[in-house]
């Protein structure tokens, strides 16, 4: 396949950004998995019965490059199969990026969309647990951190039936608490640490973000249907001690973001988000 067989539009949008190096050629897609769309031209290999990027993750690249729009080195914890990290390179074409995931088939995949996508060169993917001494060196530090984490104890719901689906949505390995002190670690000074989390369990990242002596900045309710109480959040957070102590302790609490109408039509600001991160309105 030649640059000029590349499929430019989708249903009239134009696709942005840079054409990747596997776009140029006809991928070989084992039949357990899936290349599926991402941002403008890049993709994304997922397995079809297992995890697969969620809506969540959208918001989190976009959230955290929307806020720390000049970093330059970007951290991604429990990075799953890539799907918040290339988002946000595909936003931050002059990062480098650091991810770290414990899932060795998530690992795998993550590594051929980042080949399918020209970012090897600037995309460290390390297969470890985040938690562990050896995952990070003591004196990394990173301008933006993205977490998307698990957001239920292990015990408390239909685990599912494939391991990294339940790696993904139970907290097999650490909890908000260890995604909070990682970041604190590693934050650059003046740096943002974006998460999301269920909105009924925000005491969970308020307690996180003080035993870690991080501040919520700011944060945006996201309501997945018009009229509808809002399902998840959109967190902001600094290390405290970058904060004048007025802003320790105040957040700014954005109104909510919904994602589609009451009649099921996405909403147009959600379009324009998607938009802005390279995939169709």
């Amino acid at each position: 396949m030649g640059v000029d067989e590349v499929q430019t539009h989708f249903k009239g949008w134009a696709k942005p950004g840079p054409i990747p190096p596997g776009a140029r050629q006809l991928p070989e897609v084992p039949e357990d998995e899936s290349l599926d769309a991402i941002s403008g031209h890049f993709r994304i290999f997922q397995l079809r019965k297992g995890h697969r990027f969620s809506t969540d993750d959208v918001l989190t690249a976009w959230y955290g490059t929307s806020w720390a729009p000049a970093a330059s080195r970007v951290l991604d914890l429990g990075s799953g199969i890539g799907s918040v990290g290339m988002i946000a390179a595909w936003r931050l074409p002059g990062a480098r990026f650091v991810t770290v995931e414990a899932q060795q088939e998530s690992v795998r995949l993550a590594r051929k969309s980042a080949n399918y996508n020209g970012l090897t060169s600037r995309y460290e993917i390390r297969c470890a647990d985040f938690r562990s001494a050896d995952a990070l060196a003591p004196g990394e530090r990173f301008d933006l951190v993205l977490g998307s984490p698990p957001y239920f104890p292990v015990g408390t719901g239909i685990e599912g039936d494939h391991p990294q689906k339940i790696a993904c949505r139970f907290e097999l390995r650490g909890d908000l608490r260890d995604y909070a002190r990682v970041t604190h670690e590693h934050l650059a000074p003046g740096g943002m640490f974006a998460c999301v989390f269920p909105e009924d369990q925000r005491d969970r990242v308020e307690q996180a973000a003080q035993d870690a002596s991080l501040a919520i900045v700011r944060r945006r309710p996201v309501v997945f249907r018009e009229g509808e109480l809002p399902l998840v959040g959109l967190f902001g957070l600094m290390n405290a001690e970058d904060l004048p102590e007025t802003m320790r302790q105040r957040t700014w609490v954005e109104p909510p973001l919904v994602i589609r109408t009451s009649g099921g039509a996405v909403h147009p600001e959600y379009s324009a988000i998607k938009l802005s991160i390279g995939f169709p309105p």
